[in-house]
């Protein structure tokens, strides 16, 4: 198979998908099935606090249950997910929408950090990556996972690499043609070849584990 070559009109993410798979023929061969890595492809729909609470509803649960429940916290807002509306809501208004008392507290706590001024979202696209997840994982329920994947598709950073994701370490196997998913500390120095695009890698690496079910 021929591999794909970027063009100079090519978008950020076009030419970074095209770019690494010249390099990774596993890649190549994903990129043909499944196109760009959509990592930076388009402006967000939502607010920093508004795209930070829907990370903290999805953590650990599957696509369709997160979207339900991230449906009916918006619903409890009245779909302005703002600090000021989720710090006005009774106590238990969140619990009643389906989160966990753990992302109802952290969901609460990232709006009161940002309403009190302790935490400045508006200044996170002008930081690098690593400050970014510095300053997030300091709410409560925000760990280093979650504040990637904000970096990755809120921010649109090219390159990120989540190796806490069991997702990314299970398709870095089946690139890699491993017998098993490495841990997260030995996933680390494999991204280094995936520099500067260790995002697109990350995303090839999710469609890896599609590819294969």
């Amino acid at each position: 198979m021929a591999r794909p070559a970027a063009r100079p009109s090519d978008p950020p993410h076009v030419a970074a998908s095209h770019a690494l798979a010249a390099r990774e023929p596993a890649v190549a061969q994903l990129l043909e099935r499944f196109g760009p890595c959509p990592v930076g492809a388009t402006r967000p729909r939502r607010s920093h606090f508004a795209e930070l609470t829907r990370i903290v509803c999805s953590q650990q649960l599957a696509g369709a249950a997160a979207r339900a429940i991230h449906a009916r916290v918006e619903a409890r807002l009245g779909g302005r997910v703002t600090p000021d509306a989720v710090l006005a809501l009774p106590p238990d208004a969140l619990r009643g929408a389906g989160l966990s008392a753990a992302k109802a507290a952290a969901i609460v706590d990232l709006a009161a950090r940002v309403d009190r001024g302790d935490l400045r979202l508006g200044g996170l696209g002008r930081v690098d990556d690593a400050e970014v997840v510095r300053r997030l994982v300091t709410v409560r329920g925000i760990g280093p996972w979650s504040a990637e994947m904000f970096c990755m598709f809120q921010l649109g950073r090219l390159d990120v690499w989540p190796v806490g994701d069991l997702g990314v370490r299970m398709g870095y196997a089946r690139i890699a043609g491993l017998d098993r998913a490495p841990s997260p500390r030995a996933l680390e120095p494999l991204g280094e070849r995936f520099r500067p695009y260790r995002s697109v890698a990350a995303w090839y690496c999710w469609r890896a584990v599609d590819a294969s079910a």
